[in-house]
């Protein structure tokens, strides 16, 4: 059927542009010569991680270990949880699930060390972990360098740990200024994170993963320092207004929110039946990410749904009220994918206008 006979809300995929935001992916990390391990909390679907797979991706990147647990049962074997496991009760299910696949996650922390040695007594295969680095996201991750040398020390004195490598999120990309600026940080992010692959190998560690993250810089095409042998983009494969707007083009954006015109009230207001619980109510407001209102309407320019509800977007342009009719239904870009990913059981994949596959978002709601 054609994508116009869908109900309303809905989440569209573009596949036409989907396959080419996987082509360019997989194409710059093989000029860089790296790894790609793409971050899945972006779609959530089993079916577009094999997709990323079959297009040269090494593995995926998940956050949570019940999103591993849903695509290790869609066969995917080699995942990483980019997030510190903290609890018994998690590592449990880590180390159940490291009997059928290669899991590794992060620390930043002698308390996760000493847990996970507990958990891990008696394993199959000891536990595989990246430390992360903290490079000025002002999150996560290891800051002091003591801090790092005391952890490593740690982890060389346990039995049931073994380092793979680190990892880094460069996350304050998305609100650079400009392009220059979102390459100054990102080689500041990098020569952080390869500081301290040096002193882990002083201290006799040989680490197999240095891993770095953000889409931004990769999308720019920047060059990568050697001594980095993965990256970790997430939003590339479906895209939003925030990383368009970065860009300067939409023609990147594969995932659109279909929504059906419900009122005019006035001669400048419409609203469409899809709100808060269908868009988020995010909005970037700094640097060449800031998106304008909560997302943009795909078939005009320069409309904006300026405001949401729960169920409603509201839309204020006199000219796009004249031009559309209660009933019809337009497009939405979202301002940021990740989330939106989440809030749908499905998705449809067009080609040409018409649905092609329904896609599972089999990993929704897995947040623990």
């Amino acid at each position: 059927m054609n994508y116009q006979e869908i109900d309303t809300p809905a989440l569209l995929i573009d596949e036409a542009v989907l396959e080419k935001n996987l082509a360019y992916m997989s194409d710059y990390a093989k000029k860089q010569n790296v790894s790609l391990r793409p971050h899945t909390k972006t779609h959530k679907m089993p079916k577009l991680a094999q997709k990323q797979l079959q297009s040269g991706a090494r593995g995926i990147t998940v956050a949570k270990i019940a999103e591993a647990e849903i695509m290790a049962v869609y066969g995917i074997k080699d995942i990483f949880i980019a997030n510190q496991v903290a609890g018994k009760q998690k590592l449990e299910r880590i180390k159940k699930l490291a009997e059928t696949v290669d899991i590794s996650f992060g620390v930043d922390s002698i308390a996760h060390i000493k847990e996970i040695e507990t958990v891990f007594e008696g394993a199959q295969k000891k536990a595989q972990i990246l430390i992360e680095i903290e490079v000025g996201e002002e999150r996560s991750g290891i800051i002091e360098v003591n801090d790092y040398k005391a952890l490593l020390h740690e982890i060389k004195a346990s039995n049931n740990i073994e380092l793979k490598g680190i990892f880094s999120h460069d996350g304050h990309t998305y609100k650079a200024v400009d392009q220059a600026d979102c390459l100054d940080v990102f080689n500041t992010a990098t020569t952080r994170t390869l500081y301290f692959n040096d002193i882990a190998g002083e201290m006799g560690f040989e680490l197999e993963t240095v891993s770095i993250g953000s889409t931004p810089p990769f999308m720019f095409g920047f060059d990568i320092p050697e001594g980095v042998t993965e990256i970790r983009p997430g939003t590339y494969i479906l895209m939003d207004c925030s990383q368009s707007n970065a860009l300067g083009t939409y023609e990147h954006s594969a995932a659109s929110v279909l929504t059906t015109v419900i009122s005019k009230p006035t001669k400048e207001r419409v609203i469409t039946d899809v709100g808060a619980k269908g868009l988020t109510a995010q909005s970037r407001s700094k640097g060449l990410t800031t998106t304008t209102g909560f997302g943009k309407v795909k078939e005009y320019d320069d409309v904006h749904v300026r405001g949401v509800f729960d169920e409603h977007a509201i839309i204020y342009n006199e000219h796009f009220n004249q031009a559309i009719n209660i009933g019809d239904k337009v497009r939405i870009i979202p301002n940021h994918i990740c989330p939106v990913s989440n809030l749908y059981h499905k998705a449809y994949l067009l080609r040409d206008g018409e649905v092609v596959d329904t896609l599972d978002i089999a990993a929704q709601g897995k947040l623990q």
